[in-house]
């Protein structure tokens, strides 16, 4: 089987789950995944131990009656006789998109060539991608409900997002987690994460807060992101140690971070909101403005609604994010309801239930 897409951790970390599922079940299995050149796939795919062919294809040019995408529209069609090429060599029974710029090309070359094909769609709001597969495919595995806006209602499986194993089968001790960041046990503690590049304005209420967190009984673990560590650093130079701040670019143990925090600051990702329900963990989410749709918001009022999250405004954040944390953070009733609304919308088994879709799909080609 071929599985395609990427571009993100949001699109990557499902695709790996779902290989990894299907070869839990079927180690018999071979899976070839095809992404994006220059695209985070490249690296994060051979790092789980799978093949990965890349192409050349890029995402459209804005405005769309840009030159340059005529550049991009002969990019996608290379790729698609590229995957012509690949399916004749690795002769797949079944095809599986996660959303991304890879996954295009490959899904319609695939249809085309009468192999039987499967998309994950992970936001509430169904991306451009997805979106013009809808019609070409078998069955469309979802992580909300009311896709139905989308996609075919006779092709919609709910199943949730797959999540990184490691987290599920975490048993690290909160107090030795929380030592692990050199922080005290016993303290309520606040984990920050933008995602790895790191979200601006998240970082900048924290900046703007430090007098506020220096002075709180409340211990914070900071992702910064690879992008702002060395800007935030100097910052942090030209005043007095904050010692109940952890500050760090990239978090690479998220099991041990997860287990620290009582609270997790986050963007609105699919990804992070399927980790932080499938971990009961109570949220506050800032939505990224910088994505198509708007999608971030969506995800975030999909768990607002329910009382599983607060929201706040990306524009609203500097002001408002790390007071309101410090107020939740140390109301216990809170916490536990935020905790337990967001457990409730949790799949557990999300990566298995994909998996024996695909697979049905193989048998019957």
């Amino acid at each position: 089987m071929i599985i395609s897409g990427g571009g993100t951790g949001g699109h990557i970390f499902p695709a790996v789950s779902i290989a990894n599922a299907i070869k839990k079940q079927h180690p018999e299995a071979e899976i070839l995944f095809v992404g994006a050149l220059g695209r985070m796939e490249m690296q994060r795919v051979p790092a789980a131990g799978y093949k990965i062919v890349g192409l050349p294809v890029r995402g459209l040019l804005r405005p769309l009656w840009s030159l340059g995408n005529i550049g991009v529209m002969m990019d996608f069609l290379k790729s698609r006789k590229m995957v012509k090429d690949i399916i004749r060599d690795f002769k797949p029974q079944v095809a599986v998109g996660v959303g991304g710029y890879a996954s295009a090309p490959t899904l319609n070359a695939a249809h085309s060539m009468g192999v039987p094909c499967l998309i994950q769609e992970q936001n509430s709001y169904a991306g451009v991608t997805n979106k013009s597969l809808a019609k070409k495919v078998k069955k469309v595995c979802v992580a909300y409900t009311g896709m139905e806006r989308f996609f075919p209602a006779d092709k919609i499986i709910l199943t949730g997002n797959p999540v990184r194993q490691n987290l599920l089968d975490n048993k690290v001790d909160k107090d030795e987690a929380l030592k692990s960041f050199g922080l005290e046990p016993g303290k309520r503690t606040i984990l920050i994460i933008g995602g790895s590049l790191g979200a601006r304005t998240v970082n900048e209420s924290v900046l703007s807060h430090l007098e506020n967190i220096r002075s709180s009984e409340v211990q914070f673990i900071w992702q910064t992101g690879k992008y702002y560590s060395e800007e935030i650093h100097r910052e942090l130079a030209k005043t007095e140690p904050v010692k109940n701040l952890h500050v760090t670019d990239f978090i690479s143990d998220m099991d041990k971070a997860y287990s620290a925090a009582d609270l997790v600051i986050s963007r609105a990702g699919a990804s992070s909101i399927s980790e932080l329900c499938l971990l009961g963990k109570p949220s506050i989410l800032v939505p990224s403005p910088n994505v198509a749709e708007d999608h971030q918001t969506k995800n975030a009022m999909a768990l607002s609604t329910k009382d599983a999250a607060v929201f706040i405004k990306d524009s609203d954040s500097r002001g408002k994010l790390i007071p309101t944390a410090l107020d939740v953070v140390l109301d216990d009733e809170r916490l536990k309801t935020l905790g337990a609304n967001a457990a409730k919308l949790a799949f557990r088994d999300s990566a298995d239930v994909i998996a024996n879709e695909v697979y049905k799909l193989a048998v019957k080609a």
